[in-house]
């Protein structure tokens, strides 16, 4: 037999208006994982008709007259006359710098936002314009919307990205494709860390070396992307 003191209880809690602020269910971990969707929904619907991509990574601190930024117009610019969409976090620095390379070459230009303690305004040289909550969701748009990733300098932030691309391609979880650390001068000692430590220790292996290509010429670092673009098809 139902229970209509049970019944009416429940339809009773489900119905009650909320007075307390602690009891705000948009503050609960269910409304989360539904904002979390609800991000990803959105990602996936708007990413899905850019096309092959390159991620370009680095500071946000790097102002136009910074040799770094204008390498990043160079890369973005060649690399969209050649069909492929620029996708950056849509910040300053060399996330403008990609940004304003491919708006000038007519290409698709795509800033991925992140919500942040200081505001990060978003650069003008956008023709698609997203904003995320939550980092691990921004991350994925840029590993499965991408075909190749360019890290200039940066700081922890641009670390993150490279390394976490670097895991995904050792790890087989991605297809591999061209991870490409600009500027030799700044990667250096990173990469003699790499060699010294990580290598002489056997963490990792000779061939996981080869998961990065280390350029200084921006024709150079298009290049590599260009030609390993056009060998799996993704432009002509």
């Amino acid at each position: 037999m139902l229970n209509k003191r049970k019944y009416k209880h429940s339809d009773r809690e489900l119905l009650k208006a909320i007075y307390k602020l602690k009891e705000d269910f948009t503050s609960t971990d269910p409304w989360r994982i539904l904002r979390i969707q609800g991000e990803f929904v959105e990602g996936f619907d708007a990413l899905s008709k850019i096309g092959p991509a390159v991620a370009i990574f680095g500071s946000a601190r790097f102002t136009p007259d910074n040799y770094y930024y204008q390498a990043a117009v160079s890369v973005a610019d060649k690399l969209s006359r050649a069909g492929l969409s620029i996708i950056t976090g849509g910040g300053p620095g060399i996330m403008e710098a990609a940004n304003l390379g491919a708006y000038k070459a007519g290409g698709i230009s795509i800033g991925c936002n992140i919500e942040l303690p200081e505001e990060q305004k978003a650069n003008p040289y956008q023709t698609l314009s997203l904003r995320f909550r939550y980092f691990f969701v921004r991350k994925v748009m840029f590993v499965k919307y991408s075909v190749a990733f360019v890290i200039f300098p940066g700081g922890f932030g641009t670390m993150d990205e490279l390394f976490e691309s670097l895991t995904l391609s050792q790890t087989g979880k991605i297809e591999h494709f061209p991870i490409v650390l600009f500027g030799s001068s700044y990667w250096k000692g990173l990469i003699n860390w790499i060699n010294d430590y990580m290598l002489k220790n056997k963490c990792i292996d000779e061939k996981d070396l080869d998961l990065f290509h280390l350029v200084d010429d921006p024709s150079r670092a298009a290049g590599i992307i260009i030609e390993n673009s056009r060998k799996h098809g993704y432009i002509e």
